[in-house]
This record gives structure tokens, sequence and C-alpha cells, in this order.
């Protein structure tokens, strides 16, 4: 039984029935996992992505310097044992911002994906319940998806001001449109099952409605697209430091670093492309593992 069916209401007491979904939802996730666990490359992708978001957790613990520490004498060194990623232009451990950075540049992709996702799913399934709703919603939808992400880091940059949070905003901006037209789509596809039109019939609230049969019922369809979404929003953040929107100097993010590197690239070619090779990294470690989410829980596909 899909751990994602719907769920059956108890037309006498008018409650979901969950006992019998409880009893067959843990094998169903134990067989998902399995499944995941057997792809070689997701499973490779996930120890390297586990790793980077350690290593960015416990930054000040790992680095081997500080990221921030300048030493002139010491600046375009090559990789060697004691830099193992050399020093950039002004002497600062490269191995040590590129730890750092990670965690700017993974704090970017999740707040992206986790709040505008939220607020995507949230409007696309209100435009599916609320039909009166529908109309507006996915026009003003059309119009954000008329804009390219790097003109809306422009747009909020001129605003706000550059730095992280104008960034942050930015790929947030541009998640919830896309958001909203998947989880649109899914909650569609819901809305007409019999289960929804029964909830209707014993006067079930709006509120359960939404929540507890049509959002659970979609929450797959959202993630699946939310995990290669994940590698786009790292892709657009770090190309808006690079442009100077995001992180200002000295902080450390990955893009602002290879901005930073590309007027040495034929001197000290490591500066630049050490923190451009961990985001495509990154990216592709988090798209093989989208990949692989989607083919595990996209009942289409196991069909």
């Amino acid at each position: 039984m899909n751990i994602l069916a719907p769920l059956v209401l108890d037309t006498a007491t008018e409650a979901p029935v969950t006992d019998e979904l409880q009893q067959v939802a843990l094998p169903g996730r134990a067989s998902l996992m399995r499944r995941l666990a057997r792809d070689k490359a997701a499973a490779l992708a996930a120890t390297f992505l586990t790793i980077v978001a350690l290593a960015a957790i416990f930054a000040p613990i790992v680095a081997p310097y500080d990221p921030y520490f300048t030493d002139l004498s010491k600046a375009m060194q090559a990789p060697s044992a004691a830099h193992w990623f050399g020093t950039d232009t002004a002497g600062r451990d490269v191995l040590s911002r590129v730890i750092y950075g990670s965690r700017n540049t993974l704090a970017i992709g999740l707040i992206g994906v986790i709040v505008g996702g939220l607020l995507g799913g949230f409007f696309g399934i209100l435009a599916a319940y609320f039909r009166r709703l529908d109309g507006w919603i996915m026009r003003i939808v059309d119009i954000m998806l008329a804009f390219p992400a790097i003109l809306l880091g422009l747009a909020v940059a001129a605003i706000a001001g550059a730095g992280l949070t104008a960034v942050i905003i930015a790929v947030v901006v541009a998640t919830i449109p896309d958001v909203a037209r998947v989880a649109r789509g899914a909650a569609i596809g819901v809305m007409g099952q019999e289960f929804m039109e029964a909830g209707r019939a014993v006067g079930v609230s709006d509120t359960a409605l939404i929540w507890r049969y049509l959002t659970l019922n979609c929450i797959s369809t959202i993630f699946v697209f939310l995990t290669l979404r994940f590698g786009q929003i790292i892709l657009i953040g770090s190309a808006l430091s690079f442009l100077g929107l995001g992180a200002q100097p000295p902080t450390a993010e990955l893009g602002m670093m290879a901005s930073q590197g590309r007027d040495f690239l034929f001197i000290s070619e490591h500066i630049a492309i050490i923190p451009s090779l961990v985001i495509f990294l990154i990216v592709l470690a988090a798209n093989i593992l989208g990949d692989a989410f989607r083919d595990v829980l996209d009942p289409r596909l196991q069909q």
C-alpha cells in the first residue's frame, strides 16, 4: 500500500482512520530508504553533502586557520602541506575560507528551499482549493515567472542593499512561483479524488481538508521538486554573490570568493578554481540526490 494514499474517513465518527495507515507507513518508508540506498550515485552524493554540511556546521573546529586572518607575506601561495588549498590575495587560508564559505552558501540554499517552499506550497494549495482565488494567485505567479532570478536579485539589491540578506530575499522570491505552480498542479489532482468529496459530505472543515487531506497528499510532490530546486538556488545565490550583490568582503562565501580570484586566474588560479569547483560539486550532488528522490517517491515512475 502506498504510504501517501489518501486518508479514509470513518463516516460514523467523522474522523480519519489512521491505525491502518500507521501500520503500513513504517514498512513503506523502510522500503523507500532501501531503494534509495541501493542507488550508489545517490548514496555517494548524500555522503558528500553530509560531509560538507558537517564541516560547515563545525567550521570553528574543522577549519585549520582563522579564515579572516591576513598575512600579506604569504599572499597567493600555491597549495602546499601547510595550506592544502593555498592562500588568497590577502594571505588567508583558502581551505578555511571554503569551509566557512560553504556555511553561508548552504544557508542560502536551505533558507531559499524552506521559506520559498512553504510560501509557494501555501499559495499553490490555496489556489487549487479556493477556485475564486485561483485566477488572482496564478496571474501573480505568471508575472513573477516572467522575471529572471538574476533580475530579481538586482531589484532586491537596489532596494535592500547588497548583502546576504538581499540574496536570501531574491532566492526566496524566485522560488515561490515555481513551487506554487507545482503545488497547485498536485493539489488539483488530489481535489478530484473521492475522499475529498466524502470529507465535504460529512462536514469536515476547510482547514482540516486543506491540511490533513490535501496538503499531506501533496507533500511528496513538493518535496521532490524542492530537492531538485536546491541546486538551482545554490547557483542563483552564488551567481548573485559573484556579481557583487551578495556577501561583501571579508565575509567568506563561495561565489564571492570565486569573483575575487578571477582577476588572478592566470597567476594564482587556485583562488578562483577551488571555490568554483566546490560549488560545482555541491550542485551536482544535490541534483543527483534530487533525481534519486524523484525516482523513489514519484508513483508514476514506479508503475
